[in-house]
């Protein structure tokens, strides 16, 4: 029997603390744009639907990746886009400590025909991911380029993410 008190969780290793230390703070979820939901919960899993490059004014990342949004804008656009994710996350969860993996991304670009950086633009997320889940954070994803996004976004990302017990 270990009668030793139990060691708390340094700040730092919880999601919020992560976040703190990136010195991110979560905007209000985006509200859907149609007839849909941004998530949905089963069982042990959350499914969320496809978030945006929403700032928190309401202005939209709009473009064409490869044309008029270079590589590393669209990075920007698709970290901001883990934001509005996290978002929906904690407002879905109530905690993001609840988050057990996340599982998988679906990364859609707004490119230009011979565009073929997808997965650089799409690291915006998976990157950010990792930073505030740790390991947890590491997931399967798709990246891949599409003629065109709602309002003509510069990318769209969805996921499905594990939640614990």
């Amino acid at each position: 029997m270990n009668t030793s008190p139990a060691k708390a969780t340094p700040v730092a290793e919880t999601p919020y603390g992560r976040l703190a230390a990136l010195g991110i703070k979560l905007p209000p979820p985006p509200p859907p744009i149609a007839n849909f939901v941004t998530h949905v919960r089963e069982g042990n899993i959350l499914y969320l639907s496809g978030q945006g490059p929403r700032e928190m004014d309401g202005y939209l990342h709009a473009g064409k990746v490869g044309g008029d949004v270079d590589v590393e804008q669209a990075y920007q656009h698709a970290r901001l886009t883990g934001i509005n994710l996290l978002a929906v996350m904690q407002d879905a969860l109530g905690d993001l400590s609840q988050v057990k993996r996340v599982v998988k991304l679906l990364g859609m670009v707004n490119a230009v025909p011979d565009f073929e950086d997808h997965p650089r633009v799409i690291n915006g997320c998976s990157d950010l991911f990792i930073e505030v889940f740790g390991e947890a954070g590491q997931h399967a994803r798709s990246a891949v380029g599409f003629g065109s996004l709602p309002g003509n976004i510069t990318v769209e990302i969805e996921a499905i993410v594990a939640l614990r017990d």
